[in-house]
């Protein structure tokens, strides 16, 4: 059965030589690297083009929990979309739409943020690229496998969209502690899809899963960037 992104069953994988699963990892990591450098292209040319001003004022014209709502559903569709796949052009298919989803809907924070919190964006990164380095890390060097957080992680993200749909509601804020919270759960996604690389993918499925390491990169990347706009 097919992993998803809030999924706690992965499809277990035939058995193969060490050489095989380090080729099938290494493929995972090239494809994130190239969603990485994809995302950051339509970023840059967006701003550039002069269409990111566009976007954020009619983004943020509506409710902004609505906008956080959809980064996490656009984020689970994508991702199951990739993980149940079986052809090689879906996942890709699906990698390129999430990525291209996900650089949409990044505009109107990172548009906030160099307005109102200059130097927030760099700040984000750098801590994303170090605590994703460090969860990677505890992956690689303890080879535990973390599959066993899918049913927090799925009941941690049900739990944050009631949140958000209270909060639109009802008309309360969701404060630091709902980003924090959230960045707890993105280390634990991280975690748990690094060790699925490394143990639990189908080989046929590297693209998917460098999608859902992805997702969680960037929900990762999106949580820290509110923590530092939210203390500016």
């Amino acid at each position: 059965m097919a992993q998803n992104y809030y999924g706690d069953q992965v499809s277990r994988p035939v058995a193969v030589g060490v050489s095989t699963r380090g080729e099938f990892i290494a493929r995972t990591y090239t494809h994130l690297l190239g969603a990485v450098a994809l995302f950051l292209a339509i970023e840059v040319a967006l701003f550039q083009s002069g269409w990111a001003p566009v976007i954020a004022q009619s983004m943020l014209s509506v409710n902004w929990l609505l906008v956080l709502g959809a980064f996490m559903i656009v984020g689970w569709l994508a991702s199951s979309t990739a993980a149940s796949a079986t052809s090689l052009p879906a996942q890709y298919a699906a990698l390129a739409a999430f990525v291209a989803m996900e650089a949409i809907i990044f505009v109107p924070i990172l548009y906030l943020a160099n307005h109102i919190a200059p130097g927030a964006i760099q700040s984000a990164g750098l801590m994303t690229a170090i605590g994703f380095g460090g969860l990677t890390a505890i992956a690689l060097t303890t080879r535990k496998d973390f599959s066993f957080l899918g049913g927090l992680l799925k009941w941690g993200f049900v739990v944050a969209l009631l949140a958000i749909v209270g909060a639109v509601l009802f008309g309360f804020q969701l404060g630091m502690w709902f980003s924090v919270a959230m960045v707890g759960l993105a280390g634990a996604a991280i975690l748990r899809d690094t060790s699925n690389v490394l143990l639990n993918f189908p080989e046929d499925r590297y693209v998917a899963a460098a999608l859902q390491l992805f997702a969680s990169v960037a929900l990762l990347f999106w949580y820290l960037l509110r923590i530092y706009m939210d203390r500016r």
